[in-house]
């Protein structure tokens, strides 16, 4: 799944060789004795962090030291695959957790880290606890987090609410339908959707099971238990976006938009749209595209609405955990990547870092340092909302496997266009 307009996730594929080769070189000079390597993604914001507390850690003259290596994301991902099981691989590495992370912890490539984590409980305790879950493939943990969390959260313009005559935010699943109709009768798309590209319209169909039937519902899908897609939480989530479709919610063109041009980002800060259901990224991506909008207070977010009757928790989310760091089994230098990662993801220096360029930690405890920070209504809600969530499950097209999630995009997105039921989408995906 991509999501090329996050500044807090995305990996920028930009011509950055020369950056790759310059921080590797600085990260272990040729002199210096043996080193491991630690590969990461292109990001322009974050490289320059991660290869500070890097520095810092050689600085200390580990025994082995540490080099960081970026990667443009889909060259990443090849090359990655090639040289997880083979004596090339890296001793540390970015991963999505999730199936992504899956695969190579089936194949006996990933070092288990639950010793390790047991053995330093204040490093364990320190990050926040369902995003740290999103590291834990059966009960063991593969993966620590190193980047952002990235809720997805209910955008809104206030003054085309306001102008519609609806005062707060949906709260309940009966306030958003209600709101739909008024914003429709008000004569803007109640809900922008970059249709074109399915994974958007997954955190409609993510979050309304999730409210409906609770975690459990998905989880026994991710797990590959035979009849889970049949349970009925998932036909009532479909037949919910069904209705959302007939009512208008997202206008007459959705299909059509897209999300990588700013589609659906333009209509909501145009003022011709409403609401947005977007990833934690998309307040970076105003105050890229639409600064005016977001510093004159006209961006709000919120929760996901409550779905009355429901069985999931009002208070669960769903969308990136975060970013992971794990340990090859093949790993040369296998505690010390470990301690490694120990002394760097949680350090203040890092923590800090991550806070300037936009990102919301996953690390317990900073509350107080991210109001004094910078877009620091934002941030604390941000941070509020994956602290006190009971649980943080993980976009569906990450969590599966690749081809499960590329047949559960296509026939929803055929749901959405009206082209199948919500009953032959179950029907699809049980067979």
């Amino acid at each position: 799944m991509t999501r090329t307009r996050s500044t807090l996730r995305t990996a920028v594929a930009v011509a950055a060789s020369a950056l790759a080769l310059a921080l590797a070189a600085c990260g272990s000079p040729a002199d210096a004795g043996p080193s491991m390597q630690v590969w990461v993604l292109q990001d322009k914001a974050l490289n320059p962090v991660q290869q500070k507390v890097t520095d810092t850690y050689n600085a200390g003259k580990p025994s082995v030291r540490a080099a960081v290596q970026p990667f443009a994301n889909d060259p990443y991902k090849q090359k990655l695959q090639t040289a997880i099981g083979s004596p090339n691989a890296p001793d540390v590495f970015l991963n999505w957790g999730g199936g992504n992370l899956n695969t190579y912890v089936k194949a006996g490539n990933v070092t288990d880290l639950t010793a390790a984590l047991d053995a330093n409980p204040a490093f364990k305790n320190s990050f926040l606890p369902s995003v740290l879950d999103g590291g834990k493939i059966n009960g063991r943990y593969y993966g620590v987090p190193m980047a952002g969390v990235q809720p997805v959260i209910l955008f809104f313009n206030k003054d085309v609410l306001a102008k519609a005559g609806v005062t707060a935010p949906p709260a309940t699943w009966a306030a958003m339908l209600a709101a739909i109709d008024r914003l429709k009768a008000a004569g803007v798309i109640p809900i922008a959707l970059a249709g074109s590209q399915a994974w958007t319209e997954l955190m409609w169909l993510e979050y309304l099971l999730e409210r409906v039937g609770g975690p459990q519902v998905f989880a026994d899908i991710e797990a590959g238990k035979p009849g889970a897609w049949s349970h009925p939480a998932v036909l009532t989530a479909l037949t919910m976006i069904r209705d959302l479709v007939d009512r208008g919610a997202f206008g007459t063109s959705f299909g059509s938009v897209g999300q990588d041009s700013g589609g659906a980002d333009a209509l909501l800060a145009k003022g011709k749209a409403g609401m947005l259901l977007m990833g934690s990224w998309e307040y970076a991506g105003q105050l890229s595209t639409a600064p005016e909008f977001v510093q004159n207070g006209r961006l709000g977010w919120a929760p996901f609405p409550a779905v009355e009757g429901g069985k999931g928790d009002a208070k669960a989310v769903v969308g990136n955990p975060s970013n992971f760091f794990s340990v090859s089994a093949k790993s040369a230098h296998g505690p010390h990547a470990i301690s490694y990662i120990e002394k760097t993801v949680t350090s203040p220096d890092y923590v800090s870092g991550l806070i300037k360029i936009g990102q919301v930690p996953a690390v317990a405890g900073l509350s107080a340092q991210l109001a004094s920070g910078p877009n620091a209504s934002y941030t604390t809600f941000v941070y509020d909302m994956v602290k006190d969530a009971p649980s943080f499950t993980q976009s569906w097209d990450q969590a599966l496997d690749p081809a499960t999630a590329q047949k559960m995009l296509t026939n929803l997105q055929q749901v959405f266009n009206k082209q199948i039921s919500p009953q032959q989408f179950v029907t699809a995906m049980g067979t």
